[in-house]
């Protein structure tokens, strides 16, 4: 139960990113770095790694774009 909500909220916290990768819209992601946290939190507690895996995927990746931008663009 805890992988499929971590999934759920791992696809929330992507489909936010997207728009992210937009320029201008880089602040996004400070929305999703929490988002997809609850997510692999949620999935680690679980027996599966899929919910967890996602989570930290799309987490990595919205890390690596507030680094490459400052923060803000």
């Amino acid at each position: 139960m805890l992988n499929i909500v971590s999934i759920i909220i791992g696809l929330v916290a992507l489909l936010l990113a997207i728009p992210s990768f937009l320029p201008l819209l880089g602040w996004g992601n400070w929305f999703v770095v929490p988002i997809a946290l609850v997510g692999a939190g949620l999935g680690a507690m679980s027996r599966s790694n899929a919910g967890r895996n996602l989570c930290l995927v799309v987490l990595v990746v919205a890390i690596l774009r507030l680094m490459l931008t400052g923060g803000f663009i």
